[in-house]
């Protein structure tokens, strides 16, 4: 697991708020004490109240808009450039929107839900409580570290919630400054920020604490699963996967291109609902291809010197891509780059690679590419491409272009994945009232809306009896003539 390496807290934060990378053993203590003070301020605060809830998220809405300028050039430090426009629409607004939907939907959320009472039990009333479950673990990665730290801290504070932070080594500004801000506007026993190595990260997802939920890979996923068994710690997994697009003949494949183009180039692929392979017929592929990179020259000009277009993380990531290139065409595949840019050393922005003939034994069919690299496989029909879905993990998204509506439903009803867009890309992870997550190897869980409030809230079930008893009709001895006419009754026998 990735966990950020940071310089020593400055004095806007304090030590026992900002757990920076400390080489000893003394950082993994710190973390255990830190949440057990958050443990005994829940217990001392178990239930905060809508005007509590709605307060916090009104100063985390605040810290985020008085930090917007220091975190946005943190971020582009970290990706050694990242647009600054955007950082702003894919981690600020949506950080924002968040914050804002929780605070209005708190009060329905909150209000317990009445449920229907049997007429044997009567008189009676039941109901169900959503009611804190204490401290809420989060693993941040690099690739949306504003976002993807924002949106479910906004959900546990929104459930009443007390939480720590883990960020990712990969955005080492990012993490210090989100670490600095949390201490500026949060006492340390309601949200703490841990940074640190591999091994704090282990430690971290070892601790007790009452939900984890972790965004991440799959092979992450599973190690932190492993550690949060045994304190039987539920958790929530948004892991990723080879989210397909499936290419219909009725959806002009112009706009197919530039949506599919767009979903694609946002922060250069390094996104887990980014498109990851192309699925489509072969009088439509060549089409395809060329409208797509077209349809990249008219956003991205020039990827070497563009101020809109996101380099590849950190040299790991970058060659790792530049293996799959590689590896494909060593096995055949026809590569078309955008703008048939060179890449320039150290730049690390990498323009497009469409790569034609893909094949199963390539190796960048075979993992989630995360990157700019996008594969075109040809299929004969709908059938196949759903069968072609079918035959691999379950992904996190899937989409589709095309109109007609038995076609779609058909792709909904005989196809798996966390999310589905329906002639888009991308954007339902921005719609804050439908549920995120997972299925399969792609995660378990959700949040976002009320279903990440309930995710992490304890559905308490609370059943009430008046003074009048109907139950002691069916005491003990049941030999009686009137309870064996009851039982009998009652059972339908």
């Amino acid at each position: 697991m990735s966990l950020s390496e940071i310089d020593q807290p400055t004095e806007t934060g304090s030590p026992d708020q900002i757990i920076a990378n400390d080489p000893s053993s003394s950082q993994i203590a710190r973390m255990k004490t830190s949440l057990e003070a958050q443990q005994q301020a829940f217990r001392t605060q178990p239930n905060p109240s809508l005007q509590q809830r709605r307060e916090w998220l009104k100063t985390l809405k605040e810290g985020l808009k008085k930090h917007q300028k220091t975190l946005v050039d943190a971020i582009n430090r970290d990706f050694k450039g990242r647009a600054e426009t955007e950082t702003l629409l894919a981690e600020f607004m949506p950080s924002l929107s968040t914050i804002d939907y929780c605070s209005k939907h708190l009060a329905k959320w909150m209000k317990p839900s009445k449920r229907h009472v049997s007429i044997t039990l009567q008189p009676a009333s039941a109901k169900v409580v959503y009611q804190p479950l204490g401290v809420v673990g989060i693993v941040v990665p690099w690739n949306y570290p504003l976002f993807l730290a924002i949106g479910p801290l906004a959900t546990a504070l929104a459930a009443g919630n007390r939480a720590m932070i883990k960020m990712s080594e990969f955005t080492p500004a990012t993490s210090r400054l989100f670490a600095e801000m949390i201490a500026d506007i949060f006492p340390a026993d309601l949200v703490t920020v841990v940074n640190g190595e591999a091994e704090v990260g282990a430690a971290f997802t070892a601790l007790p604490f009452d939900h984890i939920l972790f965004t991440g890979s799959t092979q992450v996923g599973k190690h932190v699963m492993t550690a949060a068994a045994k304190n039987l710690t539920p958790v929530t997994l948004e892991l990723g996967g080879k989210s397909p697009v499936i290419i219909d003949d009725d959806f002009p494949i112009q706009e197919v291109a530039e949506r599919v183009c767009y979903g694609k180039s946002m922060n250069a692929g390094q996104t887990c609902v980014a498109p990851d392979y192309i699925l489509v017929k072969k009088q439509r592929k060549e089409d395809f291809v060329e409208a797509y990179l077209k349809a990249f020259s008219s956003m991205h000009p020039s990827v070497n010197d563009s101020q809109h277009y996101t380099a590849i993380i950190n040299e790991r990531q970058h060659q790792r891509l530049l293996s799959h290139i590689e590896d494909a065409k060593n096995k055949g595949a026809e590569i078309r780059v955008g703008n048939n840019e060179e890449i320039t050393d150290g730049s690390r922005r990498l323009p497009p690679h469409l790569i034609l003939n893909a094949t199963e034994d390539m190796s960048v069919m075979q993992e989630e590419i995360f990157g700019p690299l996008l594969p075109i496989i040809e299929v004969d029909n709908i059938d196949d491409a759903i069968q072609f879905v079918n035959n691999r993990p379950r992904p996190l998204a899937l989409y589709y272009f095309g109109e007609n509506k038995q076609t779609q439903d058909k792709v909904l009803t005989h196809t798996h994945s966390g999310g589905v867009c329906l002639n888009e890309t991308l954007f339902h992870v921005a719609i804050d009232d439908i549920p995120f997550g997972g299925v399969g190897a792609s995660g378990m869980g959700h949040y976002h809306g009320q279903e990440g409030f309930q995710a992490l809230s304890k559905a308490k079930s609370v059943f009430s009896k008046g003074r009048f008893n109907s139950v002691r009709f069916v005491f003990p001895p049941y030999n009686t003539w009137l309870k064996k006419k009851m039982i009998k009754f009652l059972s339908g026998s």
